[in-house]
């Protein structure tokens, strides 16, 4: 063997996802818990346009909208108002890829944290982004979905049950959560099932999700740590991120897209989703040839093209999906992108 392939792969540890994908390890476990509830997975996920072997194969992958609609037509079929907890239960956070054995190996909490920051949208979702807030007692583990995939209180359920188990594992037997915020609205007649099972109390109707925890545990070491796995796969993964990594112009349109609809559309925002100052962000993008504001009208206009020539929404409703507040304004904005009026490229396409 030669000197230059003594530590080489074939392949990857793991499929990389591209923007609009997510693995399909999501669902372990959910052909044992459709079986429980008499019910076929297979079924299941037939229904919303996936095959049958995302139930075995982790490494498939499926989008992100099959997996928040699956969860929130399980949660109704069986009529399991917290049905992402408990997929979750019966998973562990090995769903997140070869990054949780990275975070495992890793010195300190922080530094599996910063793993994980760095390197999941990497191997497991592309459009997921996790960010650390650190406040003067206590810091936050926060999710954030740079895409509308609408409701998804189920897959939030999950996310949190999955990053509470991944914190408990880097944090030792004294880890204990503070509270999770989730942006979920959960009936009073669950939220001690939740609560139990998280360990800590529940914060609803949040504005953003995340689990909560004593700032000082940051520097807590990891039990599991081992210095040589974390150099060799935080080398590898550092090489699979610099080669499949998004641009920062491909951050901020995913931000776009998914945020438009929102009404709260703001560089602002923006920047904190990416984890960096309005300035900084602001540099990057110059450093592209591109402004924020530019950026916001061209996902404004491919969205609307696609709209209006997929002819499913009226005029009133993609002016709300972009933004616009009043119909007219979003007409005027489309002749000048265009030419045409909204109704004039409607009757073209």
């Amino acid at each position: 063997m030669g000197q230059d392939s003594f530590f080489s792969l074939d392949g990857p540890l793991d499929v990389t996802p591209g923007g609009g994908q997510v693995r399909a390890a999501n669902f372990a476990g959910l052909a044992g818990l459709a079986r429980d509830y008499g019910r076929d997975a297979r079924g299941i996920v037939e229904r919303h346009g996936m095959e049958p072997r995302v139930l075995i194969d982790p490494e498939s992958l499926v989008a992100p909208q099959q997996v928040a609609d699956t969860f929130e037509y399980c949660s109704t079929l069986f009529d399991d108002p917290l049905f992402g907890l408990h997929i979750a239960q019966a998973q562990d956070p090995e769903v997140f890829g070869c990054v949780t054995a990275l975070c495992r190996s890793a010195p300190t909490v922080r530094a599996g944290i910063r793993c994980l920051i760095d390197f999941l949208p990497v191997v497991h979702a592309p459009d997921c982004e996790v960010v650390l807030i650190e406040g003067r007692e206590t810091a936050e583990l926060t999710w954030l979905v740079n895409t509308d995939i609408g409701v998804n209180d189920q897959a939030h359920y999950q996310a949190a049950m999955l990053n509470v188990k991944l914190l408990r594992a880097i944090g030792g037997p004294g880890f204990r959560p503070s509270w999770v915020s989730l942006s979920a609205d959960p009936r009073a007649t669950d939220l001690p099932e939740l609560e139990k099972t998280l360990g800590c109390r529940v914060q609803s109707r949040a504005n953003r999700n995340s689990v909560v925890f004593p700032v000082r545990s940051l520097e807590q070491p990891v039990p599991s740590a081992n210095r040589l796995l974390y150099r060799l796969l935080g080398s590898y993964l550092q090489r699979v991120k610099s080669s499949h990594g998004q641009s920062i112009i491909d951050k901020v349109d995913s931000y776009i897209r998914g945020a438009l609809a929102t009404g709260s559309c703001a560089i602002e925002r923006c920047a904190e989703k990416t984890g960096m100052s309005v300035r900084t962000l602001q540099s990057r993008l110059a450093a592209e040839g591109a402004k924020f504001s530019e950026l916001v009208e061209q996902q404004r206009e491919t969205l609307a093209r696609a709209h209006l020539a997929e002819g499913r929404l009226s005029l009133d409703e993609i002016a709300d999906r972009l933004g616009y507040g009043e119909q007219t304004s979003f007409g005027r904005a489309f002749k000048r992108w265009t030419g045409q009026t909204p109704q004039q490229f409607r009757a073209a396409s």
